[in-house]
């Protein structure tokens, strides 16, 4: 995920670099106008429905029913959270985007969230376990179910990566010289590259990123800008994840498969700047 974020800064930099020098150094463009180019990183809190998860391999085949899970934020501490080696590590919002007409702007980015399957909860469970060398092996049809931890481990912690595109539309509310106040408003669609944590049964622990399945979104957000090129940004954001290709082992075959609604809210801060010809 570093990579990824430092490619896409690295492409955006250059590029702006060599449109803005090109014009006025006066010049400037209201956030919402056409041709601007804005950046922000930030932190997340999350929230999931619970979800059926089916567990499939070559030796079992079973679903858990109604499975709670939740997020897991990194205790705020400045070392990591502005460290440039451990800035991925909380739970964080990345985006690029560039505004290519008056009020409406597409984007690219990534929701690292983190999804914490609760252990010890109860659940039904229905399927089968065979050969696993466990007391876990036998038939079982929707009955109750303990989920411990020496049966399952299950988290998407680094993490349950969300990376989409998103088109919004921004509407200024307020406006005076140095401060301005914005609301926007949009959908989006992406993929999951999850780095899923599983521990199940008798398997080792496995821990690779896989891209698992598709999720799409709404969001609303207030923008209030700083002196011409800074702004903070709130966000409530909300969709639905289908993960039906998430690797649990370091088995090829064995595979599981859930899909959940989701809800987030982020603070975000960022940079904007004209790297068009736009407006004065």
């Amino acid at each position: 995920m570093k990579a990824i974020i430092f490619s896409l800064l690295v492409f955006t930099n250059l590029s702006a670099i060599g449109q803005v020098n090109s014009q006025k150094s006066n010049q400037f463009l209201a956030p919402n106008q056409k041709g601007g180019f804005y950046f922000y990183w930030g932190w997340n809190r999350d929230a999931y429905t619970k979800s059926n998860i089916r567990f499939q391999g070559t030796d079992y085949d079973f679903t858990l029913s109604k499975v709670v899970a939740t997020d897991r934020q990194s205790a705020f501490d400045p070392k990591i959270y502005f460290s440039p080696v451990k800035l991925t590590i909380p739970q964080y919002n990345f985006r690029l985007g560039y505004y290519f007409k008056d009020h409406y702007e597409i984007s690219l980015g990534v929701d690292h969230m983190k999804y914490v399957m609760v252990v010890n909860q109860e659940s039904h469970i229905d399927g089968y376990i065979n050969n696993s060398g466990t007391s876990y092996d036998g038939v079982y049809s929707n009955q109750a179910f303990t989920i411990a931890p020496n049966f399952l481990l299950f988290e998407h912690t680094d993490g349950l990566n969300y990376i989409n595109t998103e088109l919004r539309r921004s509407d200024i509310l307020f406006h005076r010289k140095k401060f301005q106040v914005s609301v926007n408003e949009g959908f989006g669609i992406g993929g999951l590259l999850p780095r899923t944590n599983t521990t199940l049964l008798n398997n080792p622990r496995y821990d690779q990123f896989h891209f698992s399945g598709y999720g799409f979104g709404i969001v609303s957000a207030l923008h209030l800008s700083f002196f011409k090129y800074f702004f903070i940004q709130g966000e409530l954001k909300g969709g639905f994840i289908h993960m039906p290709d998430i690797r649990t082992t370091m088995h090829i075959e064995d595979r599981a498969s859930q899909h959940f609604f989701w809800g987030q809210y982020n603070v975000v801060f960022g940079g904007q700047f004209p790297i068009g010809q736009g407006k004065k």
